[in-house]
């Protein structure tokens, strides 16, 4: 049986498998949003997550590709902006989100940081990118002090996601994330 010759979206990576397997993870790191929601893990600081739909996007990345990792952010930001969090709550995810992603891919693709580290440094960067929307929507970069706090929340969150993620990734089948 003679083949087709792959389609420009098939050549990129993008095919219709690994659209079809974003897709689940975007409803996957959603879910896990949705869990926070719910079930807040109460720290007495005002603003902390664990963030754990950050292990879908930090497996993305090691498994996928960057493009992917960043589109099944950006739609699981969106999507939980709209089903839970409203305009402001999506605004401040979204910064911290493109915040941490861009720190995440820059630790990965530097090759010099492990899994965790590379998760570590998106957990301090997701505050820091929340914390520059927060400053500019009060007109106050005084909100800045409340950094140092947030360092520890965000490499603790970092740590722990950088375990899962890096079991994850271990046990996880390449077969997965085949490009057809």
């Amino acid at each position: 049986m003679k083949h087709s010759t792959p389609s420009p979206s098939d050549r990129s990576g993008w095919s219709p498998r690994r659209i079809t397997l974003s897709a689940m993870l975007a409803a996957l790191a959603l879910i896990f949003s949705y869990i926070e929601v719910i079930f807040p893990f109460y720290t007495g600081i005002p603003g902390v997550k664990l963030g754990l739909a950050n292990l879908v996007v930090v497996v993305a990345l090691y498994k996928m590709s960057p493009s992917y990792a960043v589109t099944i952010n950006v739609v699981r930001v969106l999507m939980a902006g709209l089903l839970f969090t409203g305009l402001f709550g999506m605004l401040y995810s979204l910064a911290g989100s493109i915040c941490s992603f861009l720190i995440m891919y820059l630790c990965w693709r530097s090759g010099l940081f492990s899994v965790l580290g590379v998760s570590l440094a998106g957990g301090v960067f997701h505050n820091l990118g929340q914390l520059a929307v927060a400053a500019f929507a009060v007109s106050n970069a005084r909100i800045f002090l409340y950094f140092p706090v947030l360092i520890f929340s965000g490499m603790a969150a970092g740590i722990i996601v950088g375990i899962g993620s890096h079991v994850l990734i271990s046990h996880l089948p390449d077969q997965i994330f085949r490009r057809y």
